[in-house]
This record gives structure tokens, C-alpha cells and sequence, in this order.
């Protein structure tokens, strides 16, 4: 049997590895189901957009993904106003608000601000009543042309900076990277001492 000072053999090969195999087979079924939900909810809600309301343009977090936008969770109240949207008025014409959020650039609040006026620009908005028009309501002949919007609207596009090609010269291949770097660093050390030596030696010509 066992030989030599081995571990002794103890096999655990009864697992009823069975009992914990997990089928399903109404995955095709459950697509259909979807697909006719998301067909009742758009005859629904006609002739408003299927995709939500409108969200606005963020940058991801961290030094990892601050690079790349992607949409956020709601306009700011400093947006809404400089698009001219009261803050009540917003969820009701299909635009997310969120009161938290702060804009700590001005380049994110100019592009949600132009991204609000131009969606204000395309909104058809439909009286509660077909009797009665309200201010700020569409005209009966925008109304006779509005479509519902299927997917997403105003996607939103990472625009990637241009790439702009030089001809490499003598100079950028004679030039010392590193030795540049380490001069720098350098007078960078020695600037308080250097500018104190050069205000003493103002003070002593003056004498």
C-alpha cells in the first residue's frame, strides 16, 4: 500500500458535482419578452424619446479614467440657469437634474450649457391638452412633424486631439533630455539662495 513517510492518499472525488450545475434555457424567450416591453413602453410614452431623459457630459474619476467623458447622472443648477431652464421645469420636459453636482470648470459648464440649448432647440413639446396651448408648448405644425427618437439622442463622442507630425531634426537628435532635466532641477534648488545673494549684493553696490 503506502511506501516511504509519503502523505497518506485521501482522494475527495465524490463531489456530486451535479447537484451544483446550473441550466437555463428561457434565455431566448426572456429576448423576446424584452424586445415586446421595450415595443409597448415606446407606444406608451409616444411620442417621447425611448432612451430616458437627457444626461449631462462628465469626466470619469481618478487619474485613470479622467481622461474619457461619459454621461453623468444630472445637469447642475448652474447649467440649467445659464441655458435658461428652471430647475422645476427640466424633469418635465425630459432632462435629469442633479442639485449635487458642481462645476469645477468652465469648459464642462459651456459644453452642458450648449448641449441644453441645443436639445431645447430640437424639443417638441406636446400640450396637456389638445384643446388648450400653453406658453412654451410647440406649434400645431411642429407638432404634425415630430417623430419619436429611437436610441440614444446627442450621443456622446470622445473627441481625440489631433496628432500633429514633425520632420525630426539635428537639433531634437543632439539635444540631452536628461542633463536639460537635471539643470533645471538644479536651479531650481538654488533659486532662494541664489535670489538672496543677489538682493544682498544690490544692497552693498547702494552702500
Amino acid at each position: 500500500m503506502v511506501r516511504h513517510n509519503n502523505v497518506i492518499p485521501n482522494g475527495h472525488f465524490k463531489k456530486h458535482w451535479q447537484n451544483y450545475v446550473k441550466t437555463w434555457f428561457n434565455q431566448p424567450a426572456r429576448k423576446t419578452r424584452r424586445r415586446l416591453v421595450r415595443q409597448k413602453k415606446a407606444v406608451k410614452i409616444f411620442p417621447r424619446p425611448t432612451a430616458g431623459p437627457l444626461r449631462p457630459v462628465v469626466h470619469g474619476q481618478t487619474l485613470k479614467y479622467n481622461m474619457k467623458v461619459r454621461a453623468g447622472k444630472g445637469f447642475s443648477l448652474e447649467e440649467l440657469q445659464g441655458a435658461g431652464i428652471p430647475r422645476k421645469l427640466a424633469p418635465t420636459i425630459g432632462i435629469a437634474v442633479d442639485h449635487r453636482r458642481r462645476n469645477r470648470s468652465l469648459e464642462g459648464l459651456q459644453t452642458n450649457v450648449q448641449r441644453l440649448k441645443t436639445y431645447k432647440a430640437k424639443l417638441v413639446v406636446f400640450p396637456r391638452s389638445a384643446r388648450k396651448f400653453k406658453a412654451g408648448d410647440s406649434t400645431p405644425e411642429e407638432l404634425a412633424n415630430a417623430t419619436q427618437v429611437q436610441g440614444p439622442y446627442l450621443p456622446i463622442q470622445s473627441e481625440k486631439a489631433p496628432v500633429e507630425l514633425v520632420k525630426v531634426t539635428e537639433d531634437m537628435k543632439s539635444f540631452n533630455a536628461y542633463a536639460k532635466l537635471r539643470l533645471e532641477r538644479t536651479n531650481k534648488r538654488h533659486q532662494g539662495i541664489r535670489l538672496k545673494r543677489a538682493a544682498e549684493a544690490e544692497k552693498e553696490d547702494k552702500k
